[in-house]
């Protein structure tokens, strides 16, 4: 198995958003899609090796928020199916209420970041059971759902005949750009659920595969470092969100206060100016606030 990462170029940054090309014995298979808005930048990275859509018989999607799923359908005009998880395979084959609750957010620059989103007819589409395996280009995708970060999130698992198998993680195992000097927990709403995303973090932790790789950004064979460090940042960024939500502090005011203690700790790891600006393409902070305050004000009224 050889694997390849293509980088899409988001917001005319690299190192932000990959996507996977894994070359097996029987042909090529594809890990995440993109952005469709990121789909001319695709398009020439696999022309550059040789490649185009059409070769791609099928998608492996970790979930459907638009920086991982949005240009799935394409590939699916050119024949694919697409792989994804039970909950997210509705908002493929009718996007529109996606689309719009997204457009909601992002308003204007709805159509610059993420392109369009068009439906994925219901035979192209494959939902997998937790620990499933599909083969596909002569390789094993093994299914793990991992919620947390949210619900309809798989992370797959990937073996080539006699060798060892890695991960392929969506946002599960977080996001890390430059050089490895720091990982963020993305925390959009409407999904996050910490006790989840321990538990997502445990079954990582217990998989034979010792290599991650994120969608944002790239390989990490520091397994255990990395998800220790994921996890004690997932549960920092929540506790720095509690007494917020206690004292009914409003979002105007906690958002840029968060912004700053993001920037403060990415600054203080060694992140450099351009560096700041990949994270904040890759995970924006004023996301982060969304989900957290959801998941603290649902739990403590509970």
């Amino acid at each position: 198995m050889k694997i390849h990462t293509l980088d899409l170029e988001f917001r005319d940054l690299d190192h932000t958003i990959a996507v996977f090309v894994l070359e097996g014995p029987d042909g090529l298979a594809l890990i995440e899609a993109g952005p469709h808005a990121t789909f001319p930048h695709l398009e020439a990275a696999l022309a550059g090796k040789g490649w185009k859509p059409a070769d791609f018989r099928h998608v492996f999607l970790s979930h459907i928020h638009f920086d991982h799923a949005g240009a799935a359908w394409a590939f699916a005009r050119q024949g694919a199916t697409i792989h994804v998880h039970p909950k997210g395979l509705p908002h493929l084959a009718a996007p529109e209420k996606l689309y719009h609750s997204a457009r909601m957010i992002y308003g204007d620059a709805m159509d610059t970041l993420w392109g369009a989103m068009e439906p994925i007819p219901a035979e192209q589409l494959h939902a997998p059971a937790h620990g499933e395996t599909i083969e596909a280009a002569g390789l094993q995708f093994t299914a793990w759902y991992t919620p947390g970060h949210a619900v309809h999130h798989i992370a797959w698992e990937v073996a080539a005949p006699g060798a060892e198998s890695v991960v392929f993680t969506g946002d599960v195992a977080g996001v890390r750009i430059n050089d490895g000097r720091y990982v963020a927990p993305p925390c959009p709403p409407p999904d996050i659920h910490l006790e989840d995303w321990q538990a997502s973090i445990r079954l990582l932790r217990d998989l034979p595969a010792q290599t991650l790789y994120l969608t944002h950004f790239g390989k990490i064979t520091a397994k255990h470092a990395h998800l220790d460090e994921l996890e004690a940042r997932l549960l920092a960024w929540a506790a720095w969100m509690k007494p917020h939500v206690e004292r009914q502090t409003p979002a105007a005011e906690i958002t840029p206060a968060f912004e700053a203690f993001v920037r403060a700790e990415l600054v203080a790891a060694g992140i450099p100016p351009d560096g700041l600006a990949r994270y904040e393409a890759a995970n924006p902070a004023f996301m982060s606030v969304a989900g957290l305050l959801r998941y603290w004000k649902k739990k403590l009224t509970v």
